[in-house]
């Protein structure tokens, strides 16, 4: 998996491109919360349930059907006075959604595991990208620690951080420019 850091650093800039009237500390809560939600299958490692199984890790919590599923309920919650057919929810559905299938998304890329169940339930195969630069992330903290971790965190900040920050440069240039236009038209 990729780590934390990664998973939460992208939907960071995932955020930052919705609207902003729409973001508060409990959008940014449930943005962290919807992120690294799909890694709460790791608990079923602890009662016993196989890594390969369809609920082990990177089983169904990393699906493309669970994403869709967090993205439909997660607005009840950050608006729940917002009719489900308005489109101030179809909008956060669909950024929910992506929040947390960029969880499976990132894990695809990475250089270790069994892949990726992203069409479970209904097809339990394990897929990766052909491409997949970044070193993945041990399972348990105590190993994060570790020459493995911070080997994680360099892999992490070339093809994770590089990429958020040149978006969020983008993003801040295209605000200061729709500004100045305002500016300009005032």
């Amino acid at each position: 998996m990729a780590s934390a850091f990664g998973h939460v650093a992208v939907a960071y800039a995932m955020g930052k491109t919705v609207d902003t009237t729409w973001i508060s500390t409990r959008f940014w809560v449930f943005s962290v919360f919807c992120c690294v939600l799909p890694d709460a299958d790791v608990l079923g490692l602890l009662v016993g349930i196989p890594y390969e199984h369809v609920l082990g890790h990177r089983g169904i919590t990393h699906s493309i059907a669970f994403a869709v599923l967090v993205g439909l309920v997660v607005p009840c919650f950050l608006v729940p006075h917002s009719s489900f057919w308005s489109k101030h929810y179809g909008v956060l559905a669909i950024y929910f959604g992506l929040v947390t299938m960029s969880h499976g998304l990132l894990d695809a890329l990475t250089d270790g595991g069994l892949g990726i169940a992203f069409f479970a339930p209904f097809d339990a195969t394990r897929y990766f990208f052909p491409w997949r630069p970044i070193t993945v992330s041990p399972i348990g903290l105590t190993q994060f620690f570790s020459s493995w971790g911070l080997g994680v965190l360099l892999s992490e900040l070339i093809w994770l951080g590089i990429p958020v920050a040149c978006w969020l440069l983008i993003l801040r240039g295209m605000k200061r420019k729709r500004a100045s236009r305002g500016r300009e038209a005032h």
